[in-house]
């Protein structure tokens, strides 16, 4: 008899013949979830296990966090052929619970001597013998005592919910403009869910910002890593050409200019990266940069597709999701952003693309765009 870590996944159900694919991709990234913690992980009979941990409430926040994890139980272990010691087991887990209980029964073993609502009988039986102050509730019982008959026994009454989505590196590359705002972490925490596995860029413009706020980001990408299992963060000092826009294009059009340049850039990591496609924060109406207009004025540079998974949502949506993920406090800190530096008092929400193709041309695109890729600091998380 031992403490285990039962995993179990959703969506990966549905995959069919690719399934085992998906399940080794899951297992992998479980065994780097729990490394630190020492935890042994296996798969059996459509579960992922994980055993022999250090500190299991540290392994439990780790795994939740993994993606493609629908859910875990913190589950005892023991030989299914002892039914009187599964049944004593079963008392040891609900003795320090009142009120109403159900046994749920699971048999995947179709070989064992008893079916799932003998299972269920026997073993509510022998509970309410033992631990008179409990009562039946099949309907809305307090405490549902599960149940599994696999290879071993597997008892647990509390599964803990975990992110769902799909195991990290399944569905491609993607690299996400990381800003130290509120929505970026949290759209590519969305576009990672599906399987995306993330890289990210960030633009630094010192010294209008500051050391404190590019650690913010950085810190922001430690809390996604552990859902994207690692990011690798392009620090893009972005000075001089926010200067270059501030001092030779029409005032309302920099902040528009300066997007068109992000992408720029953007465009030449995310073929370094390998990336199928980019992935913004953006959502439609919420600042001047991201009118329809807007958009599309960002969109006519970008080379691959660019994914924008807020696109409909409002802020205190997007605000939710950041406090679910963990990313909120952190986004909140009062450090300066590089969108925020040179910002105009009447930014364009209808730009003109004449006007953004003239401003441009008194830039030397090339030259800033190879400096910038050329000191690009490169962390990896």
């Amino acid at each position: 008899m031992r403490e285990v870590l039962q995993v179990r996944f959703g969506e990966i159900f549905l995959k069919g013949l690719n399934r085992p694919t998906f399940m080794r991709m899951l297992v992998a990234r479980v065994r780097d979830a729990v490394r630190e913690v020492e935890g042994h992980v296996w798969l059996s009979d459509s579960r992922v296990y994980v055993s022999d941990v250090t500190d299991m409430d540290e392994a439990i926040r780790r795994v939740t966090k993994v993606f493609g994890v629908h859910s875990v139980c913190r589950a005892i272990e023991i030989e299914k052929d002892n039914f009187e010691a599964i049944c004593a087991q079963a008392v040891e887990l609900l003795k320090d619970h009142e009120g109403s209980f159900k046994v749920n029964a699971r048999r995947s073993d179709k070989r064992y001597f008893m079916d799932s609502p003998a299972i269920n009988m026997e073993m509510g039986g022998y509970i309410l013998e033992r631990l008179p102050k409990l009562h039946v509730e099949i309907k809305n019982p307090d405490v549902v005592l599960s149940v599994e008959i696999r290879d071993m026994a597997y008892l647990y009454t509390h599964p803990i919910m975990a992110v769902g989505g799909m195991p990290v590196g399944s569905n491609g590359k993607a690299t996400l403009l990381l800003s130290g705002g509120i929505d970026s972490p949290v759209a590519g925490w969305m576009i990672a869910k599906r399987g995306v596995t993330m890289s990210a860029v960030h633009f630094n413009s010192p010294p209008y910002t500051s050391e404190r706020a590019k650690e913010k980001v950085l810190d922001l990408a430690r809390i996604l890593s552990e859902s994207l299992c690692g990011i690798r963060v392009h620090v893009v000092p972005f000075t001089d050409i926010q200067m270059q826009i501030h001092e030779k294009c029409h005032e309302d059009y920099t902040t528009i200019i300066m997007r068109r340049y992000m992408m720029r850039i953007a465009n030449e990591i995310a073929k370094k990266e390998h990336a199928q496609a980019l992935v913004t924060g953006e959502s439609i109406g919420q600042v001047a940069s991201q009118t329809m207009h807007a958009l599309s004025c960002t969109d006519e540079i970008a080379e691959v597709p660019v994914f924008r998974p807020l696109i409909g949502f409002d802020k205190s949506e997007i605000i939710d999701i950041a406090k679910k993920i963990g990313t909120y406090e952190t986004s909140n800190l009062p450090y300066e952003d590089c969108c925020t530096v040179f910002t105009p008092r009447h930014p364009a929400t209808k730009p003109k693309m004449e006007i953004i193709l003239d401003g441009e041309s008194k830039l030397d695109t090339e030259a800033l765009i190879k400096a910038a890729l050329e000191n690009t600091e490169v962390i990896q998380l």
